[in-house]
């Protein structure tokens, strides 16, 4: 995208991964930059690999081998290339690219480099090469901390409250997309002169509440209070966003860190946020944690979690409900 932004074009760029968001982005800014507005009209061609005949990508070629009508650079776009089934005139093009054209090919998940072409064109020096694969649920709040601090770049002055990124991350998951509608829907939604992304900002743009949400979950756990922690499963068995097997996983990531908290020789801040992969700000919660859950206490924790898990996919539990599954649960932990 730098090089992108910089007006420095390649001669081929293959778009493709499980993760649309970057395919997306850089495909609709090459698509609006690319060529001004006029030479768009003439110039820059957008077909879907559904609608070639036989599946060959032999049309498109034909197209991007022609010369601009503007007489300057000619953008050919293939969407859904996945559906293409012929690729042979791909690979007697970039023998021969033509320098005046741009082509993009969007392929929605992972070509077969084991294919002599895909290897080609994949190690070939001007193909630009983009391979966009989903996030891990562990990297989602780190991908939201790192967008806000790209967002800084243009000019801004944002900083996001801690407690934001766990938050967006276990109710919206790995879609980037999503996330990022969420997060312009935060930035935008600002009262003008407010420069922190916090959870009250969450609470009043996305519909996530400030007081019933996983990290206050995590949070009552950690302090013992069982009526808030109650109070919040009973919230989440009542509500069709927060399905139990959902709110388990961040409950299951904070023990099976703690687990290896206890077993760090070195307990301090810097050593436990990068031994756990987490934001230094949350190391406390874990220092408190570990006061009130020993190493034995977490081992069988962790186990109580895995049997909820199994019972709420129908293993050993023929009738029992959310609302039951999360009391007794809660109390296992805390007793």
């Amino acid at each position: 995208m730098r090089a992108l932004r910089a007006g420095k074009y390649e001669p081929v760029y293959v778009l493709c991964g499980e993760e649309p968001y970057y395919i997306d982005s850089v495909y609709e800014f090459i698509a609006t930059h690319a060529l001004d507005e006029m030479a768009r009209e003439f110039d820059q061609q957008v077909v879907y690999g559904r609608d070639l005949q036989g599946g060959d990508i032999a049309p498109v070629i034909g197209a991007a081998r022609g010369f601009a009508m503007m007489g300057g650079r000619k953008v050919v776009i293939v969407r859904e290339a996945q559906a293409v089934k012929r690729w042979e005139a791909l690979d007697a093009y970039v023998d021969n690219l033509m320098p005046q054209t741009v082509l993009v090919i969007c392929y929605n998940g992972k070509p077969d480099k084991r294919q002599g072409i895909w290897k080609k064109v994949a190690d070939h020096a001007q193909v630009a090469w983009l391979q966009s694969d989903k996030l891990r649920d562990y990297e989602v709040e780190r991908w939201i901390t790192a967008y806000i601090t790209e967002y800084n770049q243009s000019g801004a002055d944002l900083s996001i409250d801690p407690r934001v990124a766990p938050l967006l991350a276990d109710h919206i998951g790995t879609d980037l997309t999503a996330i990022v509608g969420a997060l312009r829907k935060l930035i935008d939604g600002r009262p003008e002169g407010v420069k922190t992304i916090d959870v009250a900002l969450v609470e009043r743009n996305i519909g996530i509440s400030k007081d019933y949400n996983s990290i206050e979950m995590q949070s009552a756990l950690i302090r013992g209070d069982v009526v808030k922690a109650n109070r919040i499963a009973q919230y989440f068995a009542g509500s069709k966003d927060h399905p139990m097997i959902r709110e388990l996983a961040p409950i299951f990531s904070f023990f099976s860190n703690l687990l290896m908290y206890h077993y760090l020789p070195d307990k301090s801040q810097g050593n436990v946020a990068k031994e756990l992969g987490i934001n230094p700000y949350f190391v406390r919660d874990y220092a408190a944690a570990a006061k009130r859950y020993p190493a034995g206490k977490v081992f069988l924790i962790i186990g109580y979690l895995r049997d909820t898990d199994a019972r709420l996919k129908g293993i050993n539990n023929p009738s029992a409900k959310d609302a039951d599954l999360w009391k007794e649960l809660i109390y296992k932990i805390m007793h």
